[in-house]
C-alpha cells in the first residue's frame, strides 16, 4: 500500500516540476537562442518573433499578449528595436519582469538614433548573456547556480568564436576589409573587427537602382578600391555581373544580421551566423 501511494506521488509531482519551470518570453530568434543556451530545461520558453522574420516591422499576433501575461520574465534588446513591445505588454497587463539585454553596452549611433543591432559584436553578446542569466537566477533563485553553470560554459563557447573572428579577419589585409553593403546593421561588427561597411551611392531600399545608380556605384568601387559587394537589394542578377564584370569586386553572398534561420537554414543558432557572416565576408575579401 505504501509503494502505491509512493508511486501515486510520484506521478502527481513530474508534470508539476515542469510547471514550475520558469516561463520566459524572448522578443526575437536571437535572444531566444541566448536564453536556450543559459536556461536549458528549466525554462518555457515563447519566441515572439521567430526564425527567418524581422523583428523591426513585426505585428504582434492576437496569442502574444497571453504569452506576455503569463510569462515572468520578458527578455528584450532594447536600444529601440522592439518599438512594438511596451504596448503590448501594458495591453497583456503583465507583471513580467521587462530584462533589456544589451544593458550595459554603450550604444553606437544609426543617422540620430540608437544602432540596435549590438549582437554583431560577440563581446557584446558575451554581454547580452551575463545580463540574461543574472536575470534568470533572480527569477528563479532554486536553479541560480544552474543558470550560472550554463551561462559559464556558453561564454567559453563565445570567448572561443571572438578569437576565431579575430583570427579569420586578421588573415585579411588591412587594406581589403571594406565591402559595399546594403546593410546597416554592421556597425557593431565593424567598430569590434575593423572592416568596413560603406554605404552605395544612389541605392534606396524601396527602388531597384537606376542606370545613373549602378555607374555611381562602379565608380565608387574604383575610386575607393573595394574588393567586395553585398547588395541585396539589387535582385537582378544581370546588374550585378555587370557591376563585378566591371570592377573586378567579389560579389559577395547573403549576410544574416536581424534574425536566425530555421533548422535547416544556414544560421539556427547565434554561433552558426556568426560563423556564417565571417565565411561570406572572408570568401568575398580574400585574394
Amino acid at each position: 500500500m505504501r509503494f502505491v501511494l509512493l508511486l501515486a506521488l510520484l506521478i502527481v509531482a513530474s508534470p508539476l516540476h515542469a510547471a514550475e519551470r520558469l516561463n520566459v518570453v524572448a522578443s526575437f530568434s536571437i535572444l531566444a537562442d541566448f536564453v536556450r543556451n543559459v536556461g536549458g530545461d528549466r525554462v518555457n520558453l515563447t519566441t515572439l518573433v521567430g526564425p527567418d522574420s524581422d523583428v523591426h516591422v513585426y505585428t504582434p499576433a492576437p496569442g502574444d499578449a497571453k504569452r506576455i501575461a503569463e510569462a515572468k520574465l520578458v527578455v528584450v534588446n532594447g536600444l529601440g528595436l522592439e518599438g512594438w513591445l511596451p504596448r503590448l505588454v501594458q495591453s497583456a497587463g503583465s507583471k513580467a519582469t521587462v530584462v533589456t539585454a544589451s544593458a550595459g553596452i554603450a550604444p553606437l549611433k544609426l543617422g540620430s538614433a540608437a544602432d540596435p543591432h549590438a549582437w554583431q559584436s560577440v563581446p557584446n553578446a558575451r554581454i547580452y548573456v551575463t545580463d540574461i542569466a543574472e536575470a534568470l537566477a533572480a527569477a528563479d533563485p532554486d536553479d541560480a547556480e544552474f543558470f550560472r553553470a550554463q551561462a559559464k560554459a556558453y561564454l567559453e563557447k563565445l570567448e572561443t568564436l571572438d578569437r576565431e573572428v579575430r583570427e579569420t579577419i586578421g588573415k585579411i589585409p588591412p587594406d581589403r576589409r571594406k565591402v559595399i553593403s546594403t546593410h546597416d546593421a554592421f556597425g557593431y561588427f565593424a567598430a569590434e573587427y575593423g572592416v568596413q561597411f560603406v554605404a552605395p551611392l544612389g541605392v534606396s531600399t524601396e527602388t531597384e537602382p537606376s542606370a545613373r545608380d549602378i555607374a555611381a556605384i562602379i565608380g565608387q568601387i574604383k575610386a575607393q578600391k573595394i574588393p567586395a559587394v553585398f547588395l541585396e537589394n539589387i535582385s537582378d542578377d544581370r546588374l550585378i555581373r555587370r557591376i563585378a564584370a566591371e570592377t573586378g569586386a567579389k560579389v559577395g553572398g547573403t549576410l544574416i544580421s536581424d534574425g536566425l534561420t530555421g533548422e535547416k537554414g544556414p544560421a539556427p543558432t547565434y554561433i552558426d551566423m556568426v560563423r556564417h557572416n565571417i565565411k561570406a565576408l572572408t570568401s568575398a575579401l580574400d585574394h
